[in-house]
């Protein structure tokens, strides 16, 4: 039976090389798919899978996901559905952003995304843009199947998830200190870096995602 994947649409970038990064990934791995990028909350309510994308400033993207959208994303999410968020997407995961003010999260996470002030205090270049290791035990979560410890993704980002609850984290990278890069809990997940623009490491953990069937619900 076809899935029905909604890549969920809140007026900001990275929609369509998503779309099209999540039906390679389900081609290469022989499965049957719709893609549709759309911010009607039925579709989201009767979505397979959800793929929020994220580009630019945690306050502008929290406030695009609001009213009927973000309290579709909530119930979707708490019967089950498996999400994922992707930079920005990922981010609005914790509890709160402090990007151009405070601004609240979807709380499903705990933490705070803020400037990596580590960062600045080593003297490297902001934004966090590039290729970086992976850093993870082998075969710790579903969604690392394939992935070897090392392997790149690419991440373009000045903030990052701080505060954070260790169990939350599955995977790290290291930029002038330890940084997020993969989170999951529950059937919610996602990644700091950019699936769309990591090559192999992005599709594998695309390919995994649609594969993937969590053993426990949203908290």
């Amino acid at each position: 039976m076809k899935q029905k994947i909604v890549v969920v649409d809140h007026n900001g970038g990275n929609l369509a090389s998503a779309s099209k990064s999540v039906a390679y990934a389900a081609q290469k791995a022989g499965l049957e798919i719709d893609v549709i990028i759309s911010g009607d909350p039925d579709d989201i309510m009767t979505a397979d899978r959800l793929v929020l994308p994220g580009q630019g400033a945690f306050n502008h993207c929290a406030k695009a996901v609001q009213g009927p959208l973000l309290t579709a994303l909530h119930a979707a999410t708490e019967a089950g559905t498996p999400y994922l968020g992707i930079c920005v997407g990922m981010q609005l995961m914790a509890a709160r952003g402090l990007e151009h003010g405070e601004t609240t999260g979807f709380g499903w996470i705990r933490g705070t995304v803020d400037i990596m002030s580590e960062v600045r205090a080593a003297g490297l270049r902001l934004p966090h843009m590039g290729w970086n290791d992976l850093e993870f035990e082998p075969d710790a979560h579903p969604l690392l199947r394939n992935i070897a410890p090392g392997e790149h993704g690419y991440f373009v980002h000045s903030y990052a998830l701080q505060d954070y609850d260790p169990a939350d984290v599955i995977a790290s990278t290291t930029y002038g200190g330890k940084v997020p890069a993969i989170v999951a809990r529950g059937n919610r997940c996602g990644t700091q870096f950019h699936v769309e623009k990591s090559q192999h490491v992005g599709i594998q953990f695309l390919i995994n995602f649609l594969t993937w069937s969590p053993t426990n619900m949203a908290a």
